[in-house]
Formats: C-alpha cells, structure tokens, sequence
C-alpha cells in the first residue's frame, strides 16, 4: 500500500480481471465485446442468482496503466448492459 494515497500500489502493465454483473447474460457478452472492440481479453462465467435473474463474467486482459484500467472500468459502468463493475 502506498501510505500516503491508502490505495495499493500497482505495477503496469498487469493482467486485471473486472466482474461484470447484469441481468442478461447474452447482452453481458455483446457489452463486453463492444467495449473491448480490438483487445486481447478472456471470459468466463462467474456465477448467477439462484433465480437466474443477475449473471456474472469475469473479464481477464492486460491493462498498460492506470488510466486503461479505470478508463475500462467506467466504459464498463455506463454500459447500459452492467448492473455493477466490479
């Protein structure tokens, strides 16, 4: 941790995993798939609701800075697709 911001210190470039939540699985994909539009980036299921009405991915790929991460982070967030970016 980097004492004087409280936030953990990350070495760049890094592999980042982001959870993507939502509450239809087909349009989680196509959300990811269009946010990541050219980049190098692996998916997996993570888990749904006992009900099946929330879905979750989990989005591995290598982020070069700080900056990428939090930028993919927010494309993520707005996307109308995603519940919650984790």
């Amino acid at each position: 941790m980097n004492e004087d911001e409280c936030k953990p210190e990350i070495a760049y470039p890094c592999r980042w995993v982001y959870k993507v939540i939502g509450r239809d699985l087909s349009l989680l994909h196509s959300a990811v798939a269009e946010v990541l539009s050219g980049r190098n980036y692996a998916v997996t299921p993570s888990r749904s609701s006992k009900g099946g009405a929330y879905h979750c991915l989990s989005v591995e790929m290598t982020v070069e800075s700080e900056s990428v991460r939090v930028g993919f982070y927010e494309k993520f967030r707005r996307h109308p697709a995603a519940i919650m970016v984790l």
